[in-house]
């Protein structure tokens, strides 16, 4: 993994946003380990976010215990991409905030 820390964050926070696709998350946790702001913390899929996945991700979402990793402090990312580099499924993405 690319050496990422605090000090690569120099973007104003807020700027971009992470957003989880829960089609691939498994839940795995790096994201909210790695991420020095507290971006991220886990919590169990709400209803209407795991009928809005597809069938695997149906599957892999309970074969994890129905948890996802959500973006709670949307507002503290300053877009160092740690959470995207440390996500082993790849399923997290930059995007700008609206």
């Amino acid at each position: 993994m690319k050496d990422l820390t605090r000090d690569n964050c120099k973007e104003t926070p807020g700027q971009l946003v992470p957003v989880v696709d829960f089609n691939k998350c498994e839940a795995k946790g790096p994201c909210i380990e790695e991420c020095p702001y507290d971006v991220f913390e886990m919590q169990t899929i709400t209803r209407e976010d795991y009928s809005k996945l597809g069938f695997l991700g149906k599957l892999k979402t309970r074969a994890h215990g129905n948890k996802k990793a959500y973006v709670v402090k949307p507002e503290q990312c300053h877009s160092c991409g740690i959470c995207v580099i440390a996500c082993p499924e790849k399923a997290i993405k930059l995007k700008k905030a609206s």
